[in-house]
């Protein structure tokens, strides 16, 4: 047992938030608090946590976990859960260094030993994604996600659609499966069109086909196709996923570790889900720590399907260098091997933190300002 002695917070490149925890004796352990396009939200919230949890015992996970969530009396939402987020993950992590055990054992164990991974293609206007495809392909990778649409209007023409259902075509000739992120930009009328356009070409699944906050559209939408629905990224607890488990709407879910309250929240998530016959796929576009954590989670959890990584994807190359194979001191841990990834053997999270790189680019790394697309009209859409 120890006392939290220090809660430090580090904002890195190309958009990702880290926090460091160290106890009286000298343990530490790392989380990520990454919400994208929010920062220094995030970094407000961490300092009131900061004044407010240092002192309280680094083992006490649980008791932290609901002290955060219960007294803040206006609770849950991405900000706080992120906060929150960060300092879970890395008093698991702190936890588990310290008893020199991967942190899935003290999970229950490990239900695998490898894990089934895909990662991204085409940016958010996709383009040339034969090319793209064979590269991640020859990466290893047996499965991509990749933007259904550019911006879409309200009702737009459905020639509108058409690439989409080329893109998804193309993508298959390569050998790979293909999960069409709809990312939330079309409205009703158009995610009805697309879906069914799609069902032909069996996409792995379609993402969030219309915004999580409607849930009565998403549940008319499950009825009308046989492709599975995924989501969950905007969903930051277990009360968010709640109605989508009863409505029977959804076939994926995939919280973020790092915006839905951290390991704790999530392995709540993840059997609740199992108890509907819903799959857990994380969703984690984020940083090498967020990844390592999913990771851990999936190793032990029985629902489990496959894990998002961001390896090269575009908002990272977008912004320079800096990767999921920055900051940690053994980048093979993400190689990957037909489609999977080896379950992580070191101890804590399974990863290195290069701390000094970490401190290093934390001096000048900028905020990541949020994206949006205006239509030709001058009108708002959705990105």
């Amino acid at each position: 047992m120890g006392k939290i002695k220090t809660i430090e917070y580090f904002r890195v490149l190309p958009r990702w938030l880290f926090v460091k925890i160290t106890d009286e004796h000298g343990n530490h352990g790392w989380g990520e608090a990454t919400l994208e396009g929010h920062s220094q939200a995030v970094e407000g919230c961490l300092d009131a946590m900061i004044q407010r949890f240092v002192g309280y015992e680094a083992d006490n996970i649980e008791y932290l976990w609901q002290t955060a969530h219960r007294h803040s009396f206006y609770r849950g939402g991405p900000v706080l859960m992120s906060a929150l987020a960060g300092i879970d993950i890395a008093l698991w992590d702190l936890l588990s260094r310290r008893l020199g055990l991967p942190l899935h054992v003290l999970l229950g164990g490990a239900v695998r030993n490898k894990i089934k991974v895909y990662s991204w293609i085409g940016g958010d206007r996709p383009r040339d994604v034969e090319a793209a495809a064979k590269e991640r392909y020859a990466q290893g990778f047996r499965a991509i996600k990749m933007n259904a649409t550019e911006d879409v209007d309200w009702l737009d023409s459905p020639k509108a659609l058409e690439t989409s259902v080329e893109r998804c075509r193309i993508v298959k000739s390569v050998g790979l499966d293909v999960g069409l992120d709809f990312h939330g930009r079309l409205h009703k009328p158009m995610a009805k069109r697309l879906a069914k356009a799609l069902e032909p070409h069996h996409p792995l699944f379609i993402e969030e086909p219309l915004l999580s906050e409607h849930h009565e559209g998403i549940k008319q939408l499950s009825q009308l196709t046989t492709i599975p629905i995924a989501l969950g990224e905007r969903l930051y607890s277990r009360w968010d996923v709640k109605r989508f488990l009863h409505d029977t709407s959804i076939d994926i879910l995939q919280p973020d570790i790092s915006h839905c309250g951290g390991i704790s929240e999530i392995r709540r998530i993840a059997s609740m889900a199992e108890a509907y016959d819903v799959a857990l796929a994380p969703h984690c576009p984020l940083g090498p720590i967020a990844l390592a954590a999913c990771m851990q989670v999936a190793m032990c959890t029985p629902n489990f399907t496959i894990q998002e990584m961001g390896l090269t994807i575009h908002y990272n190359t977008e912004a320079g260098a800096y990767d999921i194979k920055n900051y940690i001191k053994d980048p093979s841990v993400w190689d990957v091997t037909e489609g999977y990834v080896e379950g992580l053997k070191g101890v804590g999270l399974g990863i290195e933190v290069d701390e000094e790189e970490v401190r290093q680019v934390a001096r000048v790394a900028n905020v990541w300002a949020p994206k949006g697309f205006v239509g030709p009209d001058g009108s708002i859409r959705e990105w």
